[in-house]
């Protein structure tokens, strides 16, 4: 999984399908990719959700699951969260 993100984004479906495991299993190995990678100065970049409808963007979203809908104008088609190690 880590080869993958620091070949390019993707998303937690995309590293699903690339590494045959459940999307909720690929949000908890984020974690832990996180943390030890963090000892060689890297770490997990994440592009955050935006709303489909008004355009807000989950900056301050520090989680790696995606959001269920939006704060602004509770419409539930988001973008994917995009994850790389930069």
């Amino acid at each position: 999984m880590i080869a993958l993100l620091e070949a390019g984004e993707l998303s937690a479906r995309d590293l699903s399908r690339y590494l045959g495991i459940r999307e909720k299993e690929v949000y908890a190995h984020l974690g832990h990719i996180a943390r030890s990678i963090e000892a060689q100065g890297k770490k997990v970049v994440i592009r955050p959700s935006r709303c489909h409808n008004c355009g807000y963007i989950f900056s301050d979203r520090r989680r790696f699951t995606r959001p269920g809908r939006c704060p602004r104008c509770k419409d539930t088609r988001l973008e994917t969260p995009l994850f790389r190690i930069g």
